[in-house]
């Protein structure tokens, strides 16, 4: 596919087939991946791909860590504390779309969490992808994180496969950190889960909705 094909066709995908992933299908993926813009050619991105036995044990240490709650303190905040509209709107319109595609309503907040705890499995996918960054990095560094993980998404498509970015995996990075046996400068962004979607899946029919080009983009000359 073509690249508008493949940013217009990507989207997070939450529940996947256990279909394996050829390690040179990522191997391949990644090493063009990293052409991605990098502000003074800093490459600060570092790549861990968890796969096979080792993404087993990590689901099951998992289960165990949030059985017991939020109990890690996040090294970042995914959202700002006073997020205002029209952002909060946003961010509240994606999640009751994606609660309601699933019927689990607002009230039943076990359900919820239950489904959130899906966050873990990455989704049942057979690839588990972090990126962590050394703690000296700053904002100018961080984009580069997320152009290389967009890059990334988009060749996974071009490959036919899916992706989910999670930023949800940065609320343990105490854990992260030990699993993944990471020098103490280093810090975990996120991760993401890769594979191939499963097609019945409810949850996966949703394409999330985007403002209007002019709400958020101005041209002038």
């Amino acid at each position: 596919m073509d690249v508008q094909q493949a940013v217009q066709s990507r989207r997070s995908v939450r529940d996947f087939l256990d279909t394996p992933v050829s390690e040179a299908t990522l191997r391949k993926v990644i090493e063009t991946a990293t052409r991605a813009p990098s502000g003074g050619n800093l490459q600060p991105w570092h790549l861990h791909v968890v796969t096979g036995d080792a993404l087993a044990r990590l689901k099951t240490l998992m289960q165990a860590k949030v059985s017991k709650g939020f109990n890690e303190v996040p090294e970042y905040e995914i959202y700002p504390p006073k997020l205002q509209s029209p952002y909060r709107d946003r961010r509240f319109e994606i999640g009751e779309l994606m609660y309601r595609q699933l019927d689990i309503p607002r009230e039943d907040k076990a359900a919820r969490f239950e489904w959130f705890k899906r966050n873990f499995e990455f989704f049942g996918a057979p690839v588990g992808l972090f990126c962590t960054v050394d703690d000296n990095m700053g904002p100018p560094q961080w984009s580069d994180l997320g152009m290389i993980l967009q890059t990334i998404m988009l060749l996974l498509r071009a490959e036919g496969l899916d992706s989910c970015a999670q930023e949800s995996w940065s609320v343990y990075p105490k854990t992260i950190s030990e699993f993944l046996g990471l020098p103490e400068h280093r810090k975990v962004f996120a991760g993401m889960a890769i594979g191939y979607a499963n097609p019945d899946s409810p949850v996966n029919q949703i394409t999330s909705p985007r403002a209007p080009l002019e709400e958020n983009v101005e041209f002038i000359s």
